[in-house]
């Protein structure tokens, strides 16, 4: 059976997601498509059997592809890191890229599994920046990577800008995005022009794109911050729902609290579904939808 868990922790990762609110998810017969991978625990949840996963980091993208064709020889490194597994050599690996691809990979894993809370941050050199975590098992149980090998097979991996890999979504397919955005925006935290990770004029872009996404026929799910802004940007095109879930994005327990985010569908779920939670009925995919 394939593995359902994420290999990796992201900021803004949607385990809650698929943990909590797995009946938003449409039944869909064509492609799977997600343009912000990150951790992918929607796709792995799923286990879609054709897909096209892409994100514009580049480093991201090389480490699912290592996991896809050599997870036994990444495995062996990673236990190799895991007995060597220190401060003082959190901080070489941090300073040091290697040369080879698995070894890349390896590092990256590596630095999500020990650093501060699994968070990816480079500085303006594009140079990996965060501190050391806590936690210091670097290893995975037995058969974890290969069973994600399987799962990634045949799967289209890309590193492109998110408009290139929505523009390909079409009639069937089941397009997930979730553009990175502030884990603080319900205590006046949004950054609504963020240059670094996500501008506004991306938002806006981002919202063109899964509006045609959607008028050739696709499935859309927007996850989002719970903005005012961002609302408005899908008004007269989704429905909106509004979910809860727990930040732990705070090194301490009082910085930890419940937030909301947005969820923008085109599609209707059915009442049964909806009420129920455990159904992934849906209706077809309309460009217009009324506020929930």
């Amino acid at each position: 059976m394939a593995n359902k868990e994420p290999f990796l922790k992201w900021a803004g990762g949607k385990r809650w997601l698929v943990q909590q609110h797995a009946h938003m998810f449409p039944s869909f017969t064509g492609r799977y498509i997600e343009p912000f991978l990150g951790s992918g625990a929607v796709f792995f949840n799923l286990g879609p059997s054709s897909a096209i996963l892409s994100d514009r980091n580049g480093e991201l993208i090389e480490t699912y592809e290592v996991v896809r064709s050599t997870p036994h020889a990444l495995d062996r490194q990673l236990s190799e890191l895991h007995l060597l597994h220190s401060p003082e050599f959190f901080y070489e690996m941090r300073a040091e890229v290697p040369s080879t691809k698995i070894g890349r990979a390896a590092r990256f894993i590596y630095l999500n599994r020990t650093c501060w809370n699994g968070l990816y941050r480079v500085n303006q050199k594009g140079e990996f920046n965060v501190p050391i975590g806590t936690k210091t098992l670097v290893e995975f149980p037995p058969d974890t990577l290969a069973q994600l090998s399987e799962s990634l097979k045949n799967i289209e991996l890309v590193q492109t800008d998110f408009e290139m890999t929505i523009d390909r979504a079409g009639r069937g397919d089941f397009l997930y995005v979730d553009p990175p955005y502030t884990v603080s925006h319900n205590n006046n935290g949004f950054v609504k022009y963020n240059d670094v990770l996500f501008s506004w004029e991306d938002q806006i872009r981002l919202a063109k794109a899964v509006r045609r996404a959607s008028e050739r026929g696709a499935f859309v799910f927007v996850s989002n911050a719970n903005h005012d802004e961002l609302i408005k940007l899908y008004l007269g095109f989704s429905t909106h729902h509004t979910l809860s879930r727990s930040s732990i994005l705070s090194g301490k327990p009082e910085g930890r609290r419940n937030t909301e985010e947005a969820a923008f569908l085109n599609y209707t779920l059915s009442p049964k579904t909806e009420a129920a939670g455990s159904e992934r009925e849906s209706r077809s995919p309309s460009i217009y939808g009324s506020k929930n």
